[in-house]
């Protein structure tokens, strides 16, 4: 892969991140909060405050995060790129094995910033206190654990790796199946195969599927991440945590704030795999 085609897929990702995060952005703050061991609390402090006025956190704008979604896309695209060379191309295996390695990078570069973000989302604070912002955040959680502390929940991310191969897996195997279809109807009807509205309407459909599916096996390691995130808890491990979140609030627990997280994750990859797809197709003309 040339390097204008590795600043092509960079390009289309980081597109594709920032458009489905920023239509879907108030979600992820639900979705976090709910699947905190603070829930509990977050709801005391609405009920006992409404009166005082007081207000519980801002949300977090996806401002420039999600552009890092272009370091995944770009490891994928590479990846499939060089495993075509090995396996037979466009296989199962090249998919699994392309999506866990993307997964890996992608984890490994931005942990840091993602703790971050869930930190700041999980801080509440009654109106008139000062906002906690991301530098005072990042000088605490220095001061608090060290380097390390920025790494808290990378183990489950890893975890989470499986989500990510289980749905590019399913993503890929649907889009084949639509690029199948449509050479077979413009070669009976003798006609050029050129990308139409609809061809971007079925990656999302797609995308929503494939991720539809990938979330619901997987979702338990999003609970124990955002609780190895959470500042100053009880949690120090994704096997420790998992075990104590089972023990104390039963398998449940673990599907916390699944639904909202779907009605987020859909739409959001939808519009991102389709924005990435588009922005490609456009580039490579």
């Amino acid at each position: 892969m040339s390097q204008r085609d590795t600043l092509v897929h960079l390009f289309a990702g980081g597109c594709g991140g920032t458009v489905g995060a920023i239509l879907t952005c108030p979600l992820e703050v639900v979705k976090t909060r709910l699947q905190s061991s603070s829930l509990t609390v977050y709801i005391s402090e609405v009920q006992l405050n409404t009166m005082a006025g007081a207000s519980v956190n801002r949300v977090v704008s996806p401002g420039p995060l999600h552009c890092l979604k272009a370091i995944y896309f770009a490891a994928y695209s590479n990846c499939k790129e060089k495993l075509n060379g090995v396996f037979d191309p466009d296989s199962t295996q090249v998919h699994m094995i392309s999506a866990a390695m993307a997964g890996f990078t992608a984890i490994t570069a931005t942990n840091p910033i993602w703790l971050i973000k869930t930190r700041l989302q999980l801080d509440a604070r009654s109106r008139g206190e000062k906002r906690m912002g991301a530098f005072e955040c990042v000088r605490k959680v220095y001061q608090t654990d060290g380097l390390r502390g920025f790494y808290r929940g990378m183990s489950a991310s890893y975890a989470g790796i499986s989500e990510t191969v289980i749905h590019f897996v399913i993503y890929e195997s649907i889009k084949q199946k639509l690029l199948e279809y449509k050479i077979a109807s413009t070669m009976e009807n003798d006609e050029e195969s050129v990308k139409e509205a609809s061809d971007f309407v079925g990656m999302m459909l797609a995308a929503a599927t494939s991720k539809t599916c990938a979330t619901s096996i997987a979702y338990p390691h999003e609970v124990v991440r955002t609780r190895l995130r959470e500042e100053g808890t009880k949690y120090r491990s994704f096997f420790q945590t998992l075990s104590l979140v089972v023990q104390e609030e039963g398998y449940g627990s673990l599907y916390r704030g699944l639904t909202t997280h779907l009605v987020r994750q859909i739409p959001n990859t939808a519009i991102m795999m389709a924005t990435y797809e588009l922005v490609v197709y456009l580039l490579n003309g």
